[in-house]
């Protein structure tokens, strides 16, 4: 019995590994998505603050989701995926800010903005399971 505890544990600690490398590849992916919206374009002077903000909170996402993947605790993973819902939402918010001021447009970010949304539904419901878990502690 002890013994298929213990490769229940082993099996799960794998499916988490295996989980957290496609999320860690995701969050990368996407932060290079975002990059290249800005290849070879001409940024007008006031947007390159907006595009300074974004690059860095899309990247922000994966250095974050990273840290947290190596949490050596409950709590510090659960602090350091609040960063990443944060860092999300604000590349959200950038991208869109971009969209309404004409610096982008929908259809060369509908993909990236797909793939955000996406992730921010995995990390805010990662984020409301970890609280729950802790709550239980």
């Amino acid at each position: 019995m002890f013994s298929g505890l213990m490769h229940k544990n082993a099996m799960q600690n794998q499916e988490k590994v295996h989980f957290n490398d496609l999320l860690r590849e995701r969050t990368m992916n996407m932060a290079i998505m975002v990059q290249r919206l800005f290849h070879g374009k001409t940024i007008p002077l006031f947007n390159r603050p907006m595009v300074n903000q974004v690059l860095r909170s899309s990247s922000s996402v994966a250095a974050n989701f990273r840290a947290a993947a190596r949490g050596r605790s409950d709590a510090e993973f659960y602090s350091k995926i609040c960063i990443v819902v944060e860092e999300c939402d604000e590349t959200q918010f950038w991208l869109e800010y971009l969209i309404r001021s004409e610096g982008l447009n929908h259809v060369e970010t509908k993909k990236v903005q797909e793939e955000i949304e996406e992730l921010l539904k995995i990390f805010t419901s990662i984020k409301r399971k970890m609280k729950i878990r802790i709550e239980r502690e």
